[in-house]
């Protein structure tokens, strides 16, 4: 697998001191596991991180103050701890899904549930915690998904098959990052369904009439 488009020093720097949302933390996560050059980048900055807090002065603390804390990243320690053992050889076969995603769904692809939202395009809202919304999407071959811009920051992870947009050509293990600025219209490839982890901390920002009445039953 050849990797072309990666995580960003901020966004990893962010996830590794526990700034993201948990949606975010996901796709980083599963990227992590399938990325040797990410997840270098993430142990640097992990011990980078370490050696900064050696060196700061102790502050006190609230009495209750571990339990908020805990009560902020339930879960997410979780995630952030199973990059490095993402293939597991838990499932017959190769899973098409990498380990810290297949804990959400609770396996491989067979134990999606998938909903249609429109031109064969499937999705599958997972668990997380306010502040973004993950989602499974299946997007048949030669399929495109409506155009649309975005009112907050989408990390969009491939995880089977492949996609274009304006701005290249994104196959399995690579992210895309999308902020305001983007506008687009992904096409997946001819050849095989594209299987994508998406994140979005905000609405998309659709051009067509169709898809923006669609999309608070959607919730996209």
């Amino acid at each position: 697998m050849t990797i072309r488009h990666h995580l960003s020093n901020e966004l990893i720097w962010a996830y590794s001191v526990g700034e993201l949302p948990e949606a975010f933390d996901l796709v980083i996560a599963t990227h992590v596991s399938m990325c040797d050059e990410c997840r270098a980048r993430l142990e640097s900055l992990n011990a980078l991180g370490g050696a900064v807090l050696e060196h700061v002065e102790l502050a006190d603390m609230d009495e209750d103050a571990l339990h908020r804390t805990l009560a902020r990243t339930q879960g997410v320690g979780d995630i952030r701890g199973r990059g490095k053992d993402a293939i597991r050889a838990d499932l017959p076969g190769t899973p098409v899904l990498p380990q810290p995603l297949r804990d959400y769904v609770g396996g491989d692809l067979a134990q999606v549930a998938w909903r249609p939202v429109g031109g064969g395009v499937r999705q599958a809202i997972l668990p997380t915690a306010k502040g973004a919304t993950a989602r499974l999407l299946s997007i048949p071959a030669g399929a495109a998904v409506p155009d649309h811009g975005h009112r907050g920051t989408e990390l969009t992870l491939v995880l089977q098959g492949a996609f274009a947009d304006e701005t290249d050509r994104f196959g399995p293990g690579d992210v895309e990052i999308a902020d305001e600025d983007l506008e687009h219209s992904p096409v997946a490839e001819a050849g095989e369904t594209c299987i994508c982890l998406a994140a979005t901390d905000a609405p998309l920002r659709f051009s067509s009439f169709l898809p923006r009445l669609a999309q608070p039953f959607l919730r996209i």
